[in-house]
Protein backbone atom coordinates (compact mmCIF):
# COMPACT_ATOMS: atom_id res chain seq x y z
CA UNK A 1 0.00 0.00 0.00
CA UNK A 2 1.40 3.44 -0.90
CA UNK A 3 2.43 5.59 2.34
CA UNK A 4 -0.40 8.18 2.83
CA UNK A 5 0.62 11.68 1.05
CA UNK A 6 0.75 14.61 3.24
CA UNK A 7 0.93 18.69 3.06
CA UNK A 8 4.11 19.92 3.27
CA UNK A 9 5.31 22.25 5.91
CA UNK A 10 4.85 25.87 5.61
CA UNK A 11 2.13 29.15 4.71
CA UNK A 12 0.17 27.10 2.41
CA UNK A 13 -0.48 23.93 4.78
CA UNK A 14 -1.06 26.17 7.68
CA UNK A 15 -3.70 28.37 5.81
CA UNK A 16 -7.61 27.73 6.75
CA UNK A 17 -8.96 24.92 4.30
CA UNK A 18 -11.51 26.32 2.32
CA UNK A 19 -15.28 24.88 1.35
CA UNK A 20 -14.74 21.65 -0.23
CA UNK A 21 -16.02 21.77 -4.10
CA UNK A 22 -19.34 20.26 -4.15
CA UNK A 23 -20.62 18.43 -7.67
CA UNK A 24 -21.38 22.01 -9.27
CA UNK A 25 -17.68 22.75 -9.33
CA UNK A 26 -16.44 19.49 -11.05
CA UNK A 27 -15.68 19.60 -14.40
CA UNK A 28 -18.58 17.76 -15.80
CA UNK A 29 -17.13 14.46 -17.94
CA UNK A 30 -17.67 14.09 -21.50
CA UNK A 31 -20.62 12.24 -23.33
CA UNK A 32 -19.26 9.14 -25.28
CA UNK A 33 -21.10 9.31 -29.09
CA UNK A 34 -22.36 6.07 -29.13
CA UNK A 35 -24.41 6.95 -32.41
CA UNK A 36 -23.50 4.59 -35.34
CA UNK A 37 -26.90 5.70 -37.13
CA UNK A 38 -25.91 5.44 -40.88
CA UNK A 39 -23.23 3.20 -40.64
CA UNK A 40 -22.87 -0.20 -41.96
CA UNK A 41 -21.05 -3.04 -39.74
CA UNK A 42 -20.41 -6.38 -40.30
CA UNK A 43 -20.13 -9.02 -37.60
CA UNK A 44 -18.42 -12.26 -38.49
CA UNK A 45 -18.72 -15.01 -36.21
CA UNK A 46 -22.15 -13.43 -35.34
CA UNK A 47 -24.56 -16.51 -34.60
CA UNK A 48 -23.12 -16.57 -31.08
CA UNK A 49 -20.98 -15.43 -28.41
CA UNK A 50 -19.33 -12.57 -28.65
CA UNK A 51 -20.53 -11.85 -31.85
CA UNK A 52 -23.92 -12.23 -31.22
CA UNK A 53 -23.11 -9.48 -27.86
CA UNK A 54 -21.53 -7.11 -30.70
CA UNK A 55 -24.16 -7.65 -33.42
CA UNK A 56 -26.86 -6.29 -30.79
CA UNK A 57 -24.36 -3.84 -29.37
CA UNK A 58 -23.66 -2.17 -32.46
CA UNK A 59 -27.50 -2.42 -33.57
CA UNK A 60 -28.54 -1.04 -30.44
CA UNK A 61 -26.30 1.99 -31.32
CA UNK A 62 -27.86 2.48 -34.44
CA UNK A 63 -26.33 0.36 -36.37
CA UNK A 64 -27.18 -1.40 -39.72
CA UNK A 65 -25.41 -5.03 -39.06
CA UNK A 66 -25.09 -7.75 -41.44
CA UNK A 67 -24.34 -10.67 -39.31
CA UNK A 68 -22.46 -13.37 -40.92
CA UNK A 69 -22.10 -16.93 -39.43
CA UNK A 70 -22.73 -20.47 -41.35
CA UNK A 71 -25.54 -21.59 -38.38
CA UNK A 72 -28.85 -20.57 -39.68
CA UNK A 73 -30.63 -21.36 -36.77
CA UNK A 74 -28.05 -18.78 -34.60
CA UNK A 75 -29.03 -16.27 -36.78
CA UNK A 76 -32.33 -16.85 -36.97
CA UNK A 77 -32.63 -16.23 -33.07
CA UNK A 78 -29.92 -13.40 -33.25
CA UNK A 79 -32.55 -11.74 -35.73
CA UNK A 80 -35.20 -12.14 -33.72
CA UNK A 81 -33.66 -11.03 -30.43
CA UNK A 82 -32.66 -7.68 -32.24
CA UNK A 83 -36.35 -6.37 -32.29
CA UNK A 84 -36.79 -2.62 -31.31
CA UNK A 85 -33.35 -2.14 -31.64
CA UNK A 86 -32.50 1.32 -33.29
CA UNK A 87 -30.60 -0.31 -35.91
CA UNK A 88 -31.15 -3.26 -37.54
CA UNK A 89 -29.73 -7.10 -37.76
CA UNK A 90 -29.40 -8.77 -40.89
CA UNK A 91 -29.01 -12.67 -41.37
CA UNK A 92 -25.88 -13.51 -43.66
CA UNK A 93 -25.76 -16.80 -44.13
CA UNK A 94 -22.03 -17.66 -45.33
CA UNK A 95 -18.72 -20.00 -44.85
CA UNK A 96 -15.92 -18.29 -44.46
CA UNK A 97 -13.97 -20.69 -45.97
CA UNK A 98 -15.50 -19.60 -49.42
CA UNK A 99 -12.89 -16.77 -49.17
CA UNK A 100 -14.23 -15.07 -52.50
CA UNK A 101 -17.44 -14.69 -50.97
CA UNK A 102 -16.65 -13.33 -47.98
CA UNK A 103 -14.90 -10.36 -49.69
CA UNK A 104 -18.21 -10.22 -51.21
CA UNK A 105 -19.98 -9.65 -48.58
CA UNK A 106 -17.91 -7.12 -46.79
CA UNK A 107 -18.39 -4.47 -49.62
CA UNK A 108 -19.77 -1.29 -48.45
CA UNK A 109 -19.11 -2.01 -44.79
CA UNK A 110 -17.95 1.09 -42.62
CA UNK A 111 -17.14 -1.16 -39.72
CA UNK A 112 -15.86 -4.68 -39.78
CA UNK A 113 -15.34 -6.65 -36.28
CA UNK A 114 -13.67 -10.21 -37.33
CA UNK A 115 -14.46 -12.36 -35.10
CA UNK A 116 -15.18 -15.35 -36.41
CA UNK A 117 -13.03 -18.65 -34.84
CA UNK A 118 -12.61 -22.05 -33.59
CA UNK A 119 -10.29 -24.23 -31.61
CA UNK A 120 -9.46 -27.70 -31.34
CA UNK A 121 -6.51 -28.60 -28.09
CA UNK A 122 -3.95 -31.04 -29.31
CA UNK A 123 -0.53 -31.38 -29.20
CA UNK A 124 1.35 -30.30 -32.77
CA UNK A 125 2.83 -33.55 -33.22
CA UNK A 126 -1.16 -34.96 -33.15
CA UNK A 127 -2.52 -32.03 -35.06
CA UNK A 128 -4.33 -32.97 -38.14
CA UNK A 129 -3.51 -30.62 -40.60
CA UNK A 130 -6.60 -29.89 -42.57
CA UNK A 131 -7.96 -28.82 -39.50
CA UNK A 132 -4.67 -26.15 -38.87
CA UNK A 133 -5.45 -25.64 -42.59
CA UNK A 134 -9.04 -24.54 -41.84
CA UNK A 135 -8.47 -22.75 -38.58
CA UNK A 136 -5.42 -20.34 -40.43
CA UNK A 137 -8.03 -19.93 -43.55
CA UNK A 138 -11.22 -18.77 -41.06
CA UNK A 139 -9.11 -16.58 -38.75
CA UNK A 140 -6.52 -15.17 -40.50
CA UNK A 141 -7.20 -15.32 -44.53
CA UNK A 142 -10.69 -14.92 -43.84
CA UNK A 143 -10.13 -11.63 -42.43
CA UNK A 144 -7.40 -10.31 -44.89
CA UNK A 145 -10.27 -11.00 -47.43
CA UNK A 146 -12.98 -9.52 -45.53
CA UNK A 147 -10.04 -6.58 -44.97
CA UNK A 148 -10.02 -6.37 -49.30
CA UNK A 149 -13.72 -6.18 -49.70
CA UNK A 150 -14.22 -3.38 -46.85
CA UNK A 151 -11.24 -1.16 -47.19
CA UNK A 152 -12.35 0.59 -50.90
CA UNK A 153 -15.64 1.93 -49.32
CA UNK A 154 -14.04 2.92 -46.19
CA UNK A 155 -11.18 4.91 -47.93
CA UNK A 156 -13.81 6.50 -50.13
CA UNK A 157 -15.60 7.81 -47.42
CA UNK A 158 -12.94 9.35 -45.28
CA UNK A 159 -13.85 6.61 -42.48
CA UNK A 160 -13.90 3.13 -41.26
CA UNK A 161 -13.59 1.02 -38.39
CA UNK A 162 -11.61 -2.71 -38.22
CA UNK A 163 -12.12 -4.48 -34.72
CA UNK A 164 -10.48 -8.25 -34.73
CA UNK A 165 -11.65 -10.20 -31.87
CA UNK A 166 -8.08 -11.10 -31.02
CA UNK A 167 -7.19 -12.83 -28.35
CA UNK A 168 -4.84 -13.34 -25.37
CA UNK A 169 -3.57 -15.91 -27.38
CA UNK A 170 -2.78 -13.16 -29.66
CA UNK A 171 -0.05 -11.43 -27.37
CA UNK A 172 0.95 -15.05 -25.19
CA UNK A 173 0.98 -18.65 -26.40
CA UNK A 174 -0.17 -21.57 -24.78
CA UNK A 175 0.42 -25.49 -25.28
CA UNK A 176 -1.42 -27.75 -27.44
CA UNK A 177 -2.72 -24.18 -29.44
CA UNK A 178 -0.85 -24.07 -32.63
CA UNK A 179 -3.73 -23.12 -35.03
CA UNK A 180 -5.37 -20.79 -32.77
CA UNK A 181 -2.15 -19.21 -31.47
CA UNK A 182 -0.68 -18.89 -35.27
CA UNK A 183 -3.25 -17.28 -36.22
CA UNK A 184 -3.82 -14.69 -33.37
CA UNK A 185 -0.90 -13.85 -33.44
CA UNK A 186 -1.30 -13.04 -37.43
CA UNK A 187 -4.45 -10.95 -37.20
CA UNK A 188 -2.25 -9.00 -34.69
CA UNK A 189 0.54 -8.28 -37.41
CA UNK A 190 -2.10 -8.03 -40.08
CA UNK A 191 -4.73 -5.49 -38.22
CA UNK A 192 -1.06 -3.29 -37.26
CA UNK A 193 -0.34 -3.22 -40.91
CA UNK A 194 -3.96 -1.99 -41.61
CA UNK A 195 -3.57 0.96 -38.97
CA UNK A 196 -0.46 2.22 -40.50
CA UNK A 197 -2.65 1.40 -44.33
CA UNK A 198 -5.37 3.07 -43.25
CA UNK A 199 -4.53 6.08 -40.96
CA UNK A 200 -4.31 8.68 -44.24
CA UNK A 201 -7.82 7.53 -44.82
CA UNK A 202 -9.58 7.86 -41.64
CA UNK A 203 -9.81 4.11 -40.77
CA UNK A 204 -9.08 2.84 -37.70
CA UNK A 205 -7.56 -1.00 -37.05
CA UNK A 206 -7.31 -2.48 -33.70
CA UNK A 207 -7.33 -6.13 -32.07
CA UNK A 208 -9.64 -7.13 -28.46
CA UNK A 209 -7.64 -9.14 -26.65
CA UNK A 210 -10.02 -11.23 -24.14
CA UNK A 211 -8.71 -14.10 -21.90
CA UNK A 212 -11.75 -16.96 -21.59
CA UNK A 213 -14.66 -15.86 -22.74
CA UNK A 214 -17.95 -17.74 -21.31
CA UNK A 215 -18.65 -18.76 -24.75
CA UNK A 216 -19.32 -22.19 -26.52
CA UNK A 217 -16.23 -22.17 -27.81
CA UNK A 218 -14.72 -22.04 -24.67
CA UNK A 219 -16.71 -24.90 -23.34
CA UNK A 220 -15.94 -27.04 -25.49
CA UNK A 221 -12.39 -26.79 -24.71
CA UNK A 222 -12.53 -28.26 -20.79
CA UNK A 223 -13.13 -31.55 -22.41
CA UNK A 224 -9.87 -31.25 -24.41
CA UNK A 225 -7.92 -29.74 -21.95
CA UNK A 226 -8.76 -31.91 -19.56
CA UNK A 227 -7.58 -34.84 -21.99
CA UNK A 228 -4.58 -33.19 -23.06
CA UNK A 229 -3.84 -32.30 -19.31
CA UNK A 230 -4.85 -35.78 -17.70
CA UNK A 231 -7.31 -33.51 -15.31
CA UNK A 232 -10.45 -34.07 -14.38
CA UNK A 233 -12.87 -31.41 -16.26
CA UNK A 234 -13.64 -29.81 -12.95
CA UNK A 235 -10.31 -28.58 -12.53
CA UNK A 236 -10.03 -27.36 -16.04
CA UNK A 237 -11.47 -23.57 -15.18
CA UNK A 238 -9.10 -23.07 -12.40
CA UNK A 239 -5.93 -25.19 -13.08
CA UNK A 240 -5.67 -24.54 -16.92
CA UNK A 241 -8.03 -21.66 -17.92
CA UNK A 242 -7.52 -18.91 -15.40
CA UNK A 243 -4.08 -20.09 -14.14
CA UNK A 244 -2.58 -16.92 -15.09
CA UNK A 245 -5.52 -14.93 -15.10
CA UNK A 246 -5.38 -12.28 -11.79
CA UNK A 247 -9.12 -12.30 -11.95
CA UNK A 248 -10.43 -15.59 -11.70
CA UNK A 249 -13.87 -15.42 -13.89
CA UNK A 250 -14.87 -15.55 -17.16
CA UNK A 251 -15.32 -12.55 -19.51
CA UNK A 252 -18.92 -11.90 -20.28
CA UNK A 253 -19.32 -11.44 -24.02
CA UNK A 254 -21.28 -8.13 -23.17
CA UNK A 255 -17.97 -6.97 -21.55
CA UNK A 256 -16.04 -7.20 -25.02
CA UNK A 257 -18.97 -5.82 -27.00
CA UNK A 258 -18.55 -2.62 -24.61
CA UNK A 259 -14.73 -2.15 -25.66
CA UNK A 260 -15.53 -3.20 -29.56
CA UNK A 261 -18.22 -0.32 -29.43
CA UNK A 262 -15.93 2.12 -28.19
CA UNK A 263 -13.05 1.49 -30.53
CA UNK A 264 -15.89 2.16 -33.15
CA UNK A 265 -16.58 5.51 -31.61
CA UNK A 266 -15.78 8.97 -32.78
CA UNK A 267 -13.81 9.39 -29.46
CA UNK A 268 -11.26 6.43 -30.34
CA UNK A 269 -10.49 8.50 -33.72
CA UNK A 270 -6.66 8.34 -32.34
CA UNK A 271 -6.53 4.95 -30.97
CA UNK A 272 -5.35 2.54 -33.52
CA UNK A 273 -2.58 -0.13 -34.44
CA UNK A 274 -2.71 -1.27 -30.78
CA UNK A 275 -4.23 -4.21 -28.66
CA UNK A 276 -6.78 -3.98 -25.98
CA UNK A 277 -6.23 -6.87 -23.42
CA UNK A 278 -9.77 -7.81 -21.57
CA UNK A 279 -7.45 -10.55 -20.06
CA UNK A 280 -8.04 -9.96 -15.82
CA UNK A 281 -4.12 -9.49 -15.36
CA UNK A 282 -2.99 -12.47 -17.60
CA UNK A 283 -0.43 -10.30 -19.56
CA UNK A 284 0.63 -8.53 -16.64
CA UNK A 285 3.31 -11.42 -15.62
Amino acid sequence: MSAPITAAPGPAASAPAGPAPGPAALPRPAVLDLDLSGRTALVTGAAGGIGRACALRLAAAGARVRAVDRAAEGLAELAAGAGGLPGTVEPHLLDLTDLDAAERAAAGADILVNNAGLQLVRPIESFPPDVFHTVLTVMLEAPFRLLRGALPHMYARGWGRVVNLSSVHGLRASPYKSAYVAAKHGLEGLSKTAALEGAPHGVTSNCVNPGYVRTPLVERQIADQAAAHGIPEDRVLTEVLLKDSALKRLVEPEEVAEAVLYLCSPQASFVTGTSLALDGGWTAH
